[in-house]
């Protein structure tokens, strides 16, 4: 046996030998003893804390060795202070370190919630002092998507508004429809939403749950932005009876809105079915707007088919209106494309007109023309026929020039415009040898006789199928003593003055004119005579001029009325067709001398205008005197 080392049996270097040992000794104790320590302390700790009160108490600790950490929200500093005396008085931690909050009045009461990169949800802000965090928890993780992660650092705070915990499940609930980065926040009563769609089914999910808040609650904003799809595509589809279909994608609301105002205009009272969902993916450079006119522009030339974009492209099928409309396809796909949009696959045929139709539509402020005539001077007499009778009304001109007509066309359109003139809204439309007219008129008499009248006036072989309806007795019913002073109470608006020598009535006339017709609907027994009034000593006439554009006679403060024909003083040099009828209105007139005074032309004027407005013949008796400006009188 080889003998020790001798610096190794030396008494001064010996004690080298222990520290390995004594290294071992130290780690294990470490590792057998620290947890035990630390459980000892942080049961400690707790014990302390569930004498704080209740089973779930404001005061949370946790050990770190041997310090001991304390958390949670106090009500107050001194519940605070008394927490961390009790903890101070434990055996076991060497430190106390407090991380104790204090609960305080927060307003505005905000709650946020953060879709994070990692699927997890931040919550910052401030929670309710009385729904412990563990416990808010629980109530909204099952709302989220699957066993999510919820990190909490929201701060107990007085001043929650009721029923938070279902507006704070219900704003999570909507982190599962959004991508991370997405957020949601609760501002007392009001819910903001900010962030973008996972997917279509994600986006219409979210759309419907957005218009149905907690109770309680509302949504102060919404900041959604569509999915991106790779595919983006749009369609307009023209079906046979005029209606279009919308689908595909529109680049966000807004411009899904714009396309239904579009295509509303395009089906000219036919259906518009839009199965449009919203999406991202149109290329950066192009006009969505711009890419919707396009659309509808070509869909308005179609009698049935489909304009598609797909791929940067537009392709058009189906049957043109008319060879016209084929070549105008063809053109604008050439030359009138949105910037970054080529054209496309073509495949267009045109078919005889059939049935050949002519469509007359009036609302609120204009009058639209649409469908087909034989030539252009069918349409130079039925827009002459038709403006003469219309005030305020813009008249949008649709029409194109198509052979195939029926035969009498021209003659039945005459009558039917006259008879149309009378409607306050509705539609005049031609299909082949049938005419159809609906709407709502101010006569009852004239409505109840339109279809026995127009089917006089038809030529041979049409048919006629009329439905109008009438606003008389509809006006609240007013008392004789009301009716008067209500009348008596707007005579100052109604002195009204022609030009020197003129019969014409004035843009200014019409207001006054239109509330003594909306008060005769209201009060049946109101008889007004109407005395046209003289030009002063010495007036010198004014060259006449044209009629200026007036609006239409209210029957009411809703919707305008229909206007009369030019009266007698304002047509007389123009030319009757022998195809048109007397209106109803001008029957039942007054009779006037076939040399009428001044006067009496004007009060021949305004009485033609107040029975168009609506009053009828019995309210309406004849002045025995002139004045120098026009009277009313109750008689």
């Amino acid at each position: 046996m080889r003998p020790l080392s001798k610096h190794l049996t030396d008494p001064r270097h010996g004690w080298f030998l222990g520290l390995p040992v004594l290294g071992l000794l130290w780690i294990g104790a470490t590792l057998v003893a620290e947890p035990r320590i630390e459980r000892a302390i942080e049961g400690a700790g707790r014990l302390a804390a569930i004498a704080e009160g209740g089973s779930d108490p404001w005061l949370r600790v946790h050990a770190e060795g041997r310090q001991l950490v304390a958390g949670g929200e106090a009500p107050d500093a001194a519940a605070r202070d008394a927490a961390l005396a009790r903890l101070a008085r434990l055996e076991g931690p060497r430190t106390i370190r407090s991380e104790i909050g204090l609960i305080v009045d927060a307003s505005p009461f905000v709650w946020t919630a953060v879709r994070e990169t990692d699927g997890a949800i931040a919550v910052a802000g401030s929670r309710p002092a009385e729904i412990g965090a563990r416990h808010l928890t629980n109530l909204i993780v099952p709302e989220a998507t699957g066993s999510i992660v919820v990190r909490d650092e929201a701060r107990a705070a007085r001043g929650a508004p009721p029923d938070f915990a279902v507006a704070a499940a219900y704003a999570v609930a909507r982190l599962r429809q959004l991508a991370p980065g997405a957020s949601v926040s609760i501002t007392d009563t009001g819910l903001s939403l900010r962030g973008a769609a996972r997917s279509l089914a994600d986006y219409d999910t979210l759309r419907r749950a957005l218009a149905e808040p907690p109770l309680g609650f509302r949504i102060d904003r919404a900041e959604i932005l569509p999915p991106t799809v790779s595919d983006f595509q749009l369609a307009v589809e023209r079906r046979r009876d005029g209606g279009l279909v919308l689908d595909g994608n529109v680049p966000s609301e807004a411009a899904r809105g714009g396309l239904r105002a579009l295509a509303a205009e395009a089906a000219e009272g036919a259906f518009v079915d839009d199965r449009t969902r919203a999406a991202r993916g149109l290329p950066a450079d192009l006009d969505a707007d711009a890419l919707a006119r396009a659309l509808v522009r070509v869909a308005g030339l179609l009698s049935e088919g489909r304009v598609r974009y797909e791929g940067g492209r537009i392709s058009v099928s189906g049957d043109a209106l008319d060879p016209q409309a084929r070549e105008e396809i063809a053109s604008f796909l050439r030359a009138d494309v949105p910037s970054g949009v080529s054209a496309g696959d073509v495949a267009l045929t045109v078919r005889p007109l059939s049935p050949y139709r002519v469509v007359l539509r009036r609302d609120a402020d204009s009058v639209t023309l649409s469908g087909h005539l034989p030539d252009a001077a069918t349409r130079d007499r039925l827009r002459a026929n038709l403006t003469a009778r219309l005030y305020r009304e813009r008249v949008v001109d649709r029409l194109r020039i198509a052979d195939g007509a029926p035969e009498g066309l021209s003659e039945a359109l005459a009558p039917a415009v006259s008879a149309f003139a009378l409607l306050v809204s509705g539609e005049l439309a031609v299909s082949d040898r049938t005419l159809s007219l609906r709407g709502e008129s101010l006569y009852a008499e004239s409505g109840a006789r339109l279809a026995e009248t127009l089917t006089r006036a038809m030529p041979r072989g049409w048919t006629v199928q009329a439905a109008v309806e009438t606003r008389d007795g509809r006006e609240p019913r007013q008392d004789a003593d009301s009716c008067r002073a209500l009348f008596q109470s707007e005579a100052t608006d109604r002195r009204l003055r022609f030009e020197p020598g003129s019969a014409l009535l004035k843009a200014s006339f019409y207001p006054p004119l239109d509330a003594l017709a909306a008060l005769a609907k209201r009060c049946p027994d109101l008889k007004v005579a109407v005395l046209g009034p003289t030009d002063p000593p010495g007036s010198k006439p004014i060259p006449e001029k044209d009629p200026e554009p007036a609006p239409a006679a209210a029957a009411d403060t809703k919707k305008p009325s229909a206007k009369p024909a030019p009266s007698k003083a304002q047509d007389k040099a123009q030319t009757k067709t022998p195809a048109q009828k007397p209106d109803t209105a001008a029957q039942a007139k007054p009779a006037v001398p076939d040399e009428p005074s001044l006067a009496r032309q004007r009060a021949l004027a305004l009485t033609e205008y107040l029975m168009t407005a609506g009053m009828r013949t019995g309210q309406l008796v004849p002045g025995d005197t002139a004045a120098p400006e026009a009277v009313f009188e109750l008689r």
